[in-house]
């Protein structure tokens, strides 16, 4: 755990020496000893944001200091933290503020600091976290597909909503006995956005046109038990899969699919990893 926590704040060393600069997520995930898409991932799991608006909050932090303390030009602050435009720092200004660059300077501006962070070490670990490793062969799903962003909870009871008696109906037929129940997937994860899809493993070449496919290269999976079939059970054990089993571990996740295996009453996590890159620093 020292291990990683050493490595994780050597990134955001990296990522605070270049908050003027043109920061390189590549880097700084080497500094971290593990991929890019891992490093991205296990940042926004332990520290809550995604490690983009980390970066834009602790810009905005030194902007704001420089337009109150400094009577350089806002266009030269904008420029200065990597903005071309006035217009999109000022669009990044008040996201974070609540108010525009301009008004900052004005007497009693109310203003918002965003410190460093740093990974420490805290004590957890107080229940057990069931899993198996699995090697599977490439696979692919089928089912219904919805863009949302991270912050859009609701997209889920739209989908579900969609899941008429019919389509699970269809879906079920379409469904492989070798890898029986519905998936619910996440897939092409950015810091904004991301997929969410519902669907089943199948062979079969030919399913109605309304349904999204996807192709599952060949992959070592982590699967772990959720022990209660409930959603918010079902999230406490995903955020513990991050903060907890990742960090002490040999594995990082692939950029591929994650899904919820659904069978009767017996809820799965599956996630593809590989063993940790070496060296990366």
């Amino acid at each position: 755990m020292m291990d990683f926590l050493t490595a994780f704040n050597h990134a955001i060393d990296y990522i605070e020496e270049h908050l003027q600069d043109k920061i390189d997520y590549h880097q700084a995930a080497r500094r971290a000893g593990c991929a890019e898409h891992h490093f991205k991932r296990m940042f926004s799991s332990i520290a809550g944001i995604s490690l983009s608006e980390y970066i834009r909050r602790r810009r905005m932090s030194l902007a704001a200091f420089e337009i109150t303390h400094r009577e350089s030009r806002i266009i030269d602050i904008s420029l200065k933290f990597g903005y071309q435009s006035p217009d999109a720092f000022s669009r990044a200004f008040q996201m974070v503020h609540g108010i525009l660059p301009s008004a900052a300077r004005k007497e009693g501006a109310k203003l918002k600091a965003y410190p460093r962070i740093r990974f420490q070490m805290a004590i957890k670990g107080d229940a057990e976290l069931r899993y198996r490793m699995e090697e599977k062969a490439s696979f692919e799903m089928v089912g219904i597909k919805e863009r949302t962003t991270h912050t859009d909870k609701s997209f889920l009871t739209r989908l579900w909503e969609q899941g008429t008696d019919e389509i699970y109906a269809e879906l079920a037929q379409l469904s492989d006995t070798l890898f029986p129940g519905v998936l619910h997937v996440t897939t092409d994860v950015t810091e904004e956005t991301m997929d969410f899809m519902i669907a089943v493993q199948t062979s079969k070449e030919n399913f109605p046109p309304k349904y999204a496919n996807i192709v599952v290269p060949a992959s070592t999976w982590a699967v772990f038990e959720v022990q209660e079939p409930d959603p918010e059970v079902m999230l406490q054990t995903w955020n513990r899969i991050y903060t907890e089993w990742f960090p002490i571990g040999e594995y990082e996740v692939l950029n591929l699919p994650e899904f919820v295996r659904c069978l009767e009453q017996e809820w799965e996590i599956w996630i593809p990893v590989q063993e940790k890159r070496r060296n990366n620093k």
